[in-house]
């Protein structure tokens, strides 16, 4: 066999092979060989078919056979001869291959591209440091009473944080759209939930009110089919209620599960579940700096095959997603090319975190494997049948080996380069979007 490697620019590699025919003959024949044994051709006895007859028969469609696998096996044979690392499916392109004359091919395709981990002893990081403040825990109990909040029928007009209950109905050009139409539909005013207008447009509304509201839909709106179209609501007010918050009590205590009713344990037990919620922000806020750290400090090649195949998961993943929130699917418009950047980070970070672990020669820590699959089975009712489930079956823990490895790699980081801690509020890191 015959090898020729040429570099056509970036990861893409041209890979010529050509096979000789004694090669190509000798499989033919040895199929053919072990067809007489089984043929079964008019005028002859099972078993007792001549070669020749059953190379008259099957010859040219054995030979297609023997090619087809020849060409497969002789391109892995070939690239682990060059030590290339195929990067996606090549893309193959055979002469045609006539008897007598072997086969020759070339075969288009990416590898990976070879990583030179940068040196990060001079590099620095800054890692969020909170600590939750007595006005944050008292802030985070005020929203747990507006979670348990009780409404009161009121005979006054409704103002901003009641709730009114209405029956509606959505038209576009005079004509009910699809889904315009709702009945004892609970509106809490001030919430921003409803189209820009709709809650303004209920305040001093009274029970047994009728509302005409002309809005518009706005042109990012889910559905496109109403995006930026003009709309009428007609509105029925059935009711309009306030707010009655709980007091923080012995019940109010009771009711979030301190069989005591002790204050002081039931602010214990909202502080430990912030505490809970924070350390699981905190470890992937720092998760993601370490990462932009390592695409900031090494600049990765990504092969296209790659990012094009991780766009189009992507893309599903999305698809999916919105589908099972509602939309139809022929609603869903999406395209790979979408989440190119997000799939060229995912495919670089990847690259780059497998050489970290082959470099370092890491593996799972087994404690630490064990430890998330029993954080995982203590939310379950039995937490020995989840354990049992995970062990059982290797892909299963393998997925959370992974896991593990993942912050094994950012612990190796954070140990390579300077960290300072960057003090931020409860709220600053766990609600940025409030900022």
């Amino acid at each position: 066999m015959q090898v020729s490697v040429e570099s056509t620019g970036g990861l893409q590699r041209k890979l010529t092979v050509a096979v000789s025919e004694d090669v190509i003959d000798q499989a033919v024949q040895s199929r053919l060989q072990n067809l007489t044994r089984t043929a079964k051709i008019k005028g002859f006895r099972a078993g007792k078919v001549p070669i020749k007859v059953v190379k008259q028969h099957y010859g040219s469609k054995v030979r297609q056979e023997v090619l087809g696998e020849v060409l497969q096996s002789s391109f892995y044979e070939a690239v682990s001869k060059e030590k290339l690392r195929p990067a996606g499916n090549p893309s193959f392109d055979a002469q045609q291959a006539e008897p007598g004359k072997g086969l020759e091919y070339t075969a288009v395709f990416e590898v990976y591209p070879e990583i030179r981990l940068a040196e990060l002893s001079g590099e620095t990081i800054q890692k969020p440091a909170v600590e939750i403040s007595e006005t944050e825990l008292n802030a985070m109990i005020d929203n747990i009473r507006q979670q348990q909040v009780e409404w009161d029928v009121v005979d006054k007009p409704a103002a901003e944080g009641d709730r009114v209950t209405i029956d509606f109905k959505g038209m576009i050009d005079g004509e009910v759209f699809d889904g315009g139409e709702g009945q004892d539909m609970p509106v809490e005013l001030g919430k921003g939930r409803m189209i820009k207008g709709f809650e303004d447009g209920l305040l001093g509304v009274n029970a047994n009110d009728e509302k005409v509201l002309e809005l518009t839909f706005p042109d990012e709106y889910h559905a496109q089919d109403l995006a930026g179209k003009d709309v009428q609501f007609v509105v029925q007010v059935k009711k309009v209620e306030s707010a009655k918050l709980p007091e923080v009590d012995a019940e109010f205590a009771k009711r979030l599960g301190v069989a005591d009713g002790d204050i002081a344990k039931m602010r214990d037990d909202v502080k430990a579940n912030m505490q809970r919620e924070l350390d699981t922000t905190l470890k992937n806020k720092t998760k993601q700096i370490v990462m932009d750290k390592l695409l900031e400090v090494n600049n990765i090649e990504v092969p296209v095959a790659l990012a094009d195949t991780e766009s189009q998961n992507l893309m599903n993943q999305m698809r999916n997603n919105l589908v099972n929130q509602g939309m139809k699917p022929e609603q869903v418009t999406l395209e790979p090319s979408m989440f190119k950047a997000q799939a060229e980070r995912r495919v670089a970070l990847g690259l780059l975190m497998s050489e970290i672990v082959n470099s370092q020669k890491m593996t799972a820590d087994a404690d630490k494997v064990r430890s998330f699959v029993q954080d995982v089975a203590n939310s379950y009712e039995k937490p020995e049948e989840v354990l049992a489930w995970y062990y059982g079956d290797k892909q299963r823990l393998g997925e959370v080996e992974s896991l593990v490895l993942e912050e094994q790699v950012v612990d190796w980081v954070l140990g390579q380069v300077s960290v300072e801690e960057q003090k931020q509020s409860f709220n600053e890191l766990m609600y940025p979007e409030q900022k």
